[in-house]
């Protein structure tokens, strides 16, 4: 076990949000980070009067918490939208443009996901009421030492979206995000693909593509600290994905009249 998935172990652990309390929890957190941190625009708190940011997306979405062991402390959130035929269009189909070359694309519905609301409680060991940081010097050193053993909680993140994919055949990734976030993603070599402009969409954000396969590949002959963490060393996704590439029909990000995600 390299140091990277050790330390992932000791402080982190990912948890599927597949109750009403721990639903509570992600949207409590995006309220946190959307409404009163203001991460990105467009999120008003007045519109939450419940204090929880919900929308129509998330009842066919898969939502994953990442747990800070130490503090016990949910520091991160993400949610899978998943689209089972074309009258259920995802958020990218809605809000985005798609450049000419990708207006078609091969991808299969029940093989693909949006990855949505990617949050990080960035500031969570600084809250006026988390007494275990504040008051507590020892804890503090330790995070200092955490920071410097685990890149980023981001990449917690990552880790339980990876394994997710595999636990549902999820092949294809899109996402609409800032420039600057995919730019971070490939410190990691999980990158995606810019498949359209920018656009005003809580902040100027550009949509996004990648084949999973192709990300793992990449990240096994480039970050292979980082493929044995998300793979939990070939368990969860093998080095050799021929296999998964004849069940998906593997494309890379190639244009086709036959279409199965349109731009709206």
């Amino acid at each position: 076990m390299n140091d990277i998935t050790a330390a992932f172990h000791e402080y982190f652990e990912i948890i599927i949000a597949d109750t009403p309390a721990l639903l509570k929890k992600v949207f409590d957190l995006r309220y946190q980070m959307l409404c009163i941190n203001q991460c990105m625009p467009g999120f008003d708190a007045s519109n939450y009067p419940d204090k929880l940011e919900k929308d129509e997306f998330d009842k066919r979405s898969l939502h994953l918490l990442l747990r800070h062991r130490p503090s016990n402390t949910f520091v991160g959130t993400l949610r899978l939208i998943f689209s089972k035929d074309t009258d259920q269009k995802l958020p990218l189909e809605l809000h985005t443009q798609f450049y000419p070359a990708y207006t078609n694309m091969n991808v299969p519905r029940w093989q693909t996901v949006e990855i949505s609301r990617f949050i990080i409680l960035s500031n969570f060991f600084r809250r006026k009421d988390d007494s275990y940081f504040l008051t507590n010097k020892i804890a503090m050193e330790n995070f200092v030492k955490e920071r410097r053993r685990f890149p980023h909680p981001m990449l917690g993140l990552l880790v339980g979206l990876i394994q997710m994919c595999a636990r549902y055949n999820i092949y294809y990734w899109f996402c609409v995000m800032d420039p600057a976030l995919n730019r971070l993603l490939g410190f990691y070599g999980m990158q995606l693909e810019p498949i359209g402009p920018l656009v005003s969409y809580h902040g100027l954000r550009r949509p996004y593509y990648v084949c999973l396969l192709d990300v793992l590949e990449r990240m096994y002959a480039n970050h292979r600290d980082i493929w044995e963490l998300v793979t939990d060393n070939g368990r969860i996704w093998p080095v050799n994905l021929e296999h998964f590439k004849s069940i998906c029909g593997h494309q890379q990000s190639v244009p086709n009249p036959d279409t199965n995600i349109e731009s709206c």
